[in-house]
């Protein structure tokens, strides 16, 4: 099924941004940068990509491993231009995560975190403002009964609704709340949003599946086209109504939902504005991309070279032009998708457009 055509006022705007992108690539001005600070995790998330377990193959990377890694960065560029961003696993797992932080702040760097919120207690959050901590994601993937099923755990929907009163409270904190949609919680999307609005919340995230990990095992993370589109659908109602800025995640090339579902065009920054340092100390951008993709190791190699000249696979990206991407005219806006979409042998694992129309 072809593609539905762009409008021209489309065409005009992602030509534009394109233009940009290329010259972004050719920058490409490290600006967030991931650390994967542990891999252990205490829920058993059922759309998991990464399978974290509580006792993991590797360990928790030491903090002085790490702190060397932005010394590197400091060298070569405005360390206050790099936000760092604490992922998992789950970060606060790490009793020392606090110390790590500060460390990072006293570095130069302004730092957030992306949590599932269960060990976020109030103890914690004011050992977290005390480290320098700018900004936070936090998941919540429906109300009660559906983050619980989600999540399994009786008790994470409670943590998770008074972390966002702790953040709410904190006058000027940058937060957002990122949501999974799948077939149990799309048709209560409303009643979440509801939810949010009444606490407080002023951003909200959105995204859909992709089959990797546990969620490639279980149908009920799958939607259908047509919810799929109808996800899209919400997101733009939801924004013309203005009472909560929601956005759909950065992943996928949407056509004539460009604009329209998230404040930028689609682009995937991994490797371009995004870095990423593993818990083993591999060197990539994104959390979410197969190792396949690493570009080095802290351990081997310094950071700031790896990122200066071995990017090549995420900054030219015609290699992604093969299969169902090999004659697709939209290409030029969407390079292949998101470099987490590839699988082993390369081949693209899910098109976002083709899933649109495929709902017509």
């Amino acid at each position: 099924m072809k593609p539905t055509p762009l409008t021209l006022r489309k065409k005009i705007a992602l030509e534009l941004w394109r233009q940009k992108q290329a010259i972004l690539i050719e920058e490409h001005p490290l600006r967030q940068l991931f650390w994967e600070c542990t891999l252990r995790c205490d829920l058993k998330c059922r759309h998991c990509g990464s399978d974290c377990k509580m006792q993991p193959a590797s360990k928790d990377m030491p903090k002085e491993d790490f702190l060397r890694v932005l010394d590197s960065i400091a060298r070569k560029t405005d360390p206050h231009k790099v936000c760092i961003v604490v992922t998992g696993g789950e970060p606060l797992m790490r009793e020392d995560l606090e110390d790590c932080c500060a460390a990072i702040c006293q570095k130069g760097f302004p730092w957030g975190m992306v949590t599932n919120g269960l060990h976020l207690t109030p103890r914690r959050w004011q050992r977290l403002l005390r480290a320098g901590i700018g900004s936070m994601t936090i998941s919540l993937d429906g109300l009660e009964d559906e983050h619980n099923w989600m999540r399994g755990n009786p008790q994470s929907f409670r943590m998770v609704s008074q972390a966002i009163d702790m953040l709410t409270a904190q006058e000027g904190f940058l937060f957002d709340i990122v949501t999974c949609v799948n077939r149990r919680n799309f048709p209560r999307l409303d009643d979440i949003k509801h939810f949010l609005v009444s606490k407080g919340v002023r951003r909200w995230r959105l995204f859909t599946v992709f089959p990797v990990g546990r969620a490639a095992q279980d149908p009920m993370m799958r939607l259908t086209d047509e919810e799929f589109r109808g996800v899209f659908d919400y997101i733009k109602r939801t924004r013309e109504e203005g009472e909560i800025r929601v956005d759909y995640g950065c992943e996928g090339f949407l056509g004539n939902y460009e604009g329209e579902v998230r404040n930028l065009l689609y682009t995937c920054q991994a490797g371009i504005t995004v870095g990423g340092v593993m818990a083993d100390g591999a060197i990539g951008a994104c959390t979410s991309i197969r190792a396949d993709f690493h570009q080095g190791n802290i351990y081997e190699d310094d950071f700031m070279e790896v990122w200066e000249n071995r990017f090549a696979p995420y900054r030219q990206r015609e290699w992604k032009k093969t299969g169902e991407c090999a004659d697709c005219k939209y290409f030029r806006y969407c390079q292949g998708n998101g470099m987490h979409l590839r699988d082993s042998n390369n081949q693209l694992l899910l098109c976002h457009l083709n899933r649109l129309q495929q709902a017509h």
